[in-house]
């Protein structure tokens, strides 16, 4: 039954930092939700950080899913981090919880939700960054810094998917490809 209860908890939370961001949400909003009582909330959290700490773990879990899924150990080094890469973002671009929470931070800037947002991104940067490790040790790219690689790999998808929109048609996914081998596969290429 608790482990049910927690769940209710963890989805009414997720719903309502959806819809009212994170700073809006209180613990209330959420009790009424879930069908629970206020206290019930606090038998498995301590604050509301920790239940958004909770559901952004849990939502670092799916997005490392959803980028192992896009890989094929049949393809290229390449192949398969473009193919993750887009794969997170797609993720983060339809995921109501991160849309939302990247609007708060881009509008008010709560601590709470940047710090999260941190998390998420240090997992991502951790994620491309054994990648990168890993092709190394195999011998399919050349040696270098993989974090400032991962991190440059990061920000290129970011703004060719994120920013480039903007002011300028979206990008296929097959373009966003040719640019990323065009970029980083001349200069990693052994």
């Amino acid at each position: 039954m608790s482990v049910n209860r927690k769940k209710q908890i963890i989805e009414a939370a997720t719903k309502s930092f959806s819809l009212f961001g994170y700073k809006a949400t209180t613990m209330e909003q959420v009790a009424k939700l879930a069908n629970v009582g206020k206290g019930t909330i606090y038998t498995f959290f301590s604050s509301k950080e920790d239940l958004l700490d909770e559901i952004i773990s849990s939502l670092i879990v799916e997005i490392k899913a959803t980028a192992e899924q896009a890989m094929n150990p049949d393809q290229p080094f390449f192949e398969n981090v473009h193919r993750a890469l887009y794969r997170i973002l797609e993720f983060r671009k339809q995921h109501q919880l991160t849309i939302k929470l990247l609007q708060e931070v881009r509008d008010i800037g709560t601590p709470a939700v940047q710090e999260v947002m941190k998390k998420l991104d240090r997992a991502i940067l951790a994620y491309i960054r054994g990648k990168i490790e890993q092709a190394m040790q195999k011998g399919e790219i050349r040696e270098c810094d993989s974090e400032i690689t991962a991190f440059l790999m990061l920000k290129m998808y970011i703004a060719l998917v994120f920013e480039w929109e903007k002011d300028h048609k979206p990008l296929s996914e097959e373009k966003i490809a040719e640019l990323f081998e065009l970029y980083f596969l001349k200069g990693l290429s052994k």
